[in-house]
């Protein structure tokens, strides 16, 4: 499947994106190299590849992956909010936004 500068256009517009026509041709050439990319590796058999359940984590932990949810005592809005730029009563401050 090829990207045409319409197909690029088209995005830009459904993105509410402004691009100069550099800009299109620029992302056409990039977004058609991913899709020859994803093309090449849709080539590859891997019907002999089991489905995976879980995702390993960069250690290759497994059982990380797998462990139980522990419920633990949480920070208690005073502590989090203690950092925030302006805080009162466990609460962050800002300025009014709606009706104001």
């Amino acid at each position: 499947m090829a990207i045409t500068t319409a197909d690029v256009e088209k995005i830009a517009e459904l993105a509410r994106l402004d691009l100069t026509p550099e800009e299109t041709q620029s992302f056409t050439d990039q977004l058609s190299s991913i899709i020859t990319h994803i093309d090449k590796l849709n080539e590859l058999d891997t019907g002999h590849v089991a489905p995976m359940s879980h995702c390993s984590t960069a250690t290759g932990d497994a059982e990380f992956a797998r462990r139980d949810d522990i419920a633990g005592p949480s920070l208690g809005a005073d502590v989090a909010t203690q950092n925030g730029p302006d805080h009162e009563g466990g609460y962050f401050k800002v300025p009014r936004v709606i009706g104001g």
